[in-house]
């Protein structure tokens, strides 16, 4: 059974935004399919290791600052669009749905 540390091991050889590789390949370096090296990356990242990447890039080790705020800028981007979605649904404004603080005018 593939663990997240081969995930992380193999990314050991893709350092920085040019050196990305794609889930497939991954996936099947490692002998799993793309779903668990996706749990897995996500399992690592949860755990503080710096594992970056976009659909566009493919996974890879931050190699700068810029590498880590682009993934975050992704990720943040990602939990926006569920959370709008979610709103929609609920048919709620979204700072209703985050509890933001409303000020009293």
């Amino acid at each position: 059974m593939t663990t997240p540390n081969q995930v992380l091991f193999t990314l050991s050889n893709h350092i920085g935004k040019g050196r990305g590789i794609s889930v497939k390949q991954l996936s099947t370096l490692v002998g799993v399919n793309p779903r668990m090296v996706r749990l897995h990356v996500s399992q690592l990242r949860e755990e503080g290791y710096a594992v970056c990447g976009t659909p566009r890039t493919g996974y890879y080790m931050a190699e700068t600052a810029e590498d880590l705020e682009e993934t975050c800028k992704f990720l943040r981007g990602r939990a926006m669009h569920s959370l709008v979605l979610e709103a929609a649904l609920r048919k709620m404004p979204l700072p209703d749905l985050i509890g933001q603080m409303k000020l009293r005018t």
